[in-house]
């Protein structure tokens, strides 16, 4: 695999405010302490609603940017949510980024009575909602007729100050999806397979090396002479600034039911102390592509100085 030599930057996925402080303050605090991206969840059962959250964030911001990590192609119609993101791309330039996904939550599916098609359709539809926003951000009358979306003459409006639209980020670790996302996105969140179920042993296990060495393959392959153009972005779920990075995940490694070191090796989890840590982003930029890093609300304070040191380099 070639490997990426992007800047490294980091985000964080915020559900709430900062304890004792409004939203725009805790953007205004993440602004400061040095981090890229606020990112906000799509998610029925918890977190703000994503496009309220995120212009409230940019209205409170000077560099900050923005993202949905990420939102599902089946809760709206990709024609209203192009119009909603071009026009905090026109109010807010160049500071917006749209994180998609196929949807994965069984309970935002169960209590919101949307119907949960099987992974194929869903992945199949979130193809065709990519290709529809790309059409809508170009500024041309157009129309689209597809299996899942069908457009009739219609223009996208506003016109987004970012030309061709923000940056797309398709998120997922499914085969079919990973290679749409190396051909279709300017983002890729590579991530561990959740079809076993998010807390099954075998999805932990799909994110250890060898399986995102496959995955990053496929991108790559699909991404074919745009990959150098790609951004790839890690979501970390275990993260900890220790002195003991395989105690830290001794548990996880019982889970999964593999070495301590093997949990370590994962792009999804960052244990060891600040020097380890730093290797280990820097490694896995030249092993795999990964630059673009998202941590954890709770983690945002214990990170920001690996964050100041890092991001940029």
């Amino acid at each position: 695999m070639s490997p990426h030599t992007r800047p490294l930057r980091f985000g964080v996925e915020m559900k709430e405010p900062f304890e004792g402080r409004t939203w725009a303050d805790s953007a205004s605090e993440l602004e400061d302490l040095g981090y890229s991206t606020l990112f906000v969840p799509d998610h029925f059962h918890s977190g703000y609603g994503p496009i309220t959250a995120m212009a409230i964030a940019l209205a409170a911001t000077t560099t900050l940017r923005v993202a949905p990590l990420v939102m599902a192609a089946d809760f709206r119609n990709p024609a209203v949510l192009a119009k909603e993101i071009a026009t905090l791309d026109v109010m807010f330039p160049g500071r917006v980024e749209l994180g998609l996904g196929a949807g994965y939550n069984p309970l935002d599916y169960s209590r919101s009575g949307i119907r949960m098609d099987p992974p194929g359709r869903r992945v199949a539809r979130l193809i065709e909602y990519v290709q529809v926003l790309r059409l809508l951000f170009s500024g041309e009358e157009v129309s689209f007729d597809g299996a899942e979306f069908q457009l009739r003459d219609i223009a996208g409006t506003p016109l987004p100050a970012t030309p061709g639209g923000p940056p797309i980020l398709m998120a997922g670790g499914g085969p079919r999806l990973l290679h749409a996302a190396g051909e279709l996105a300017d983002i890729v969140g590579v991530n561990p397979s959740t079809a076993a179920g998010r807390d099954n042993p075998d999805t932990f296990r799909d994110a250890l090396p060898a399986s995102i060495d496959a995955k990053v393959a496929r991108v790559q392959e699909a991404a074919g002479d745009r990959w150098a153009d790609l951004e790839l972005n890690a979501w970390v779920s275990v993260a900890k600034i220790t002195d003991d990075p395989h105690g830290a995940v001794t548990g996880l490694a019982r889970f999964a039911e593999v070495s301590t070191s093997d949990v370590l090796g994962s792009p999804i989890v960052l244990s060891g102390s600040e020097a380890e840590i730093a290797d280990r982003v820097r490694e896995r930029r030249q092993r795999w592509g990964y630059s673009y890093t998202c941590l954890g609300q709770e983690h945002a304070f214990t990170f920001a100085p690996l964050v100041a040191a890092l991001a940029g380099t």
